[in-house]
């Protein structure tokens, strides 16, 4: 049924992202040829979860501990995540403002829910995951988009000139989807003052934590440890998707700053889900016990696969520098002379390799009053900017790349003459 846009809601005006795009492309050519594609376009690992993740939720199905919990979570895994929170991210969260969510995705929207108020304005980077973006207008806010400074990485003097007396959530996020780029305490602690004085809710999306290479992770609410609970501002995200390698297990948890937060967002929480899958806490459980080991031994395996198959790309001016943390690297198609949206099929098509359209990244929505999306547009300096992933099998992410390189030289044969 047609909607007139005078009556379309707003998630009736927010288009699919870029993401959902490539991945039906790369399905429908798969299943109508035969070939088997190259994925570089989802972050899915090659690798997979211990055997004791598995264990804790097969153990929990069949002994029948398959009814709701909590809105909050189970008290063990929320347990587990405060000691977690407390040893390894510098955060001294109280359980009590834990909340478990079916991943991380969940946690940010029903955080986003929590935070929103009508008219109220969200500072998102320019370059930025297009869910950032979606949920941020599902829950009711403004996006504003800030520039970003040189190599991509957040500029105060930018971002404070975007925000207006309607802004009240600054948005970062760290080891960043898609530049890859890795915030160091100086830089974090200058947003965090930025945010402070305008009084700013700080919203610390931390799904990457495990996958620095240069550097380190450094969690901005560990900044607020001395900050009394009742004033602090940042609300911390985290997943079991990466570190974990727990992807389709779909499991995440918030630490919001402050009590009063925590409850608001139980009541979100309570609307939207229920509660997360029981089994699937369990698993979770037996993931803190043995993180130390696992994120470890994740983290080299990506980081091998940056360092061994990633550099053809800077030799062939596609890529400027090894991203510092992350599973995603964009790269520069230019010289190929064709915009991103018609690499990204053309290689797809040509090649067997997917990957996705990096200008999909800095869209550009025009809001009305009411928070519908009346039109859009890219920024044009990422016009010819493409994602890929380099979380996949060592194999397939050589093939990839160089099918990629190969790709770029045809192009510019075929240009020549």
């Amino acid at each position: 049924m047609s909607v007139s846009p005078e009556n379309m809601s707003v998630a009736g005006s927010i288009p699919s992202s870029c993401l959902v795009s490539i991945f039906w492309a790369a399905e429908k050519l798969e299943r109508e040829t035969g070939i088997d594609v190259v994925k570089l376009h989802v972050g899915d690992p090659y690798f997979h979860p211990s055997d004791d993740v598995a264990q804790a939720f097969v153990d929990a199905v069949r002994r029948g501990d398959t009814k709701y919990t909590g809105v909050e979570g189970l008290t063990a895994l929320r347990e587990a995540a405060a000691e977690k929170l407390r040893t390894d991210n510098g955060l001294d969260s109280d359980v009590n403002r834990l909340l478990i969510s079916p991943g991380s995705a969940q946690g940010l929207t029903g955080l986003l829910h929590s935070l929103a108020e009508p008219g109220a304005e969200i500072l998102l980077p320019e370059l930025h995951w297009p869910v950032h973006l979606q949920q941020s207008l599902l829950a009711g806010f403004r996006p504003v988009l800030y520039p970003l400074g040189p190599g991509f990485r957040p500029d105060p003097d930018r971002i404070a000139a975007a925000a207006t007396p309607r802004t009240r959530v600054l948005l970062i996020n760290s080891p960043a989807n898609p530049t890859g780029v890795v915030l160091d305490g100086d830089e974090i602690r200058t947003l965090l003052d930025l945010a402070r004085r305008n009084r700013w809710q700080v919203i610390s999306d931390e799904a990457y934590e495990h996958f620095c290479y240069e550097g380190e992770h450094i969690s901005a609410a560990s900044f607020e440890r001395d900050v009394p609970a009742a004033e602090r501002i940042v609300h911390s995200v985290f997943t079991f998707s990466k570190g974990f390698a727990m992807t389709g297990y779909r499991l995440g948890y918030v630490a919001p700053a402050t009590d009063r937060a925590a409850d608001v967002m139980k009541v979100v929480q309570e609307a939207g889900i229920i509660g997360t899958s029981t089994p699937v806490q369990h698993a979770g459980i037996a993931a803190l016990k043995g993180r130390a080991d696992s994120t470890a031994s994740h983290r080299k395996l990506v980081q091998r696969n940056r360092d061994a198959a990633l550099p053809p790309l800077i030799k062939a001016g596609l890529l400027h520098a090894l991203p510092a943390g992350g599973w995603y690297a964009m790269l520069d198609v230019t010289r190929s002379g064709l915009d991103a949206e018609s690499f990204a099929m053309r290689l797809l098509e040509r090649k067997g390799v997917a990957v996705v359209a990096g200008n999909g990244f800095a869209m550009r929505p025009g809001v009305d009053d009411r928070g519908r999306i009346r039109s859009h547009d890219y920024a044009p300096w990422a016009r010819h900017l493409v994602r890929i992933a380099f979380c996949v099998d060592p194999a397939a992410l050589e093939t990839g790349v160089r099918r990629i390189v190969e790709f770029v030289e045809e192009c510019v044969a075929e240009a020549r003459g």
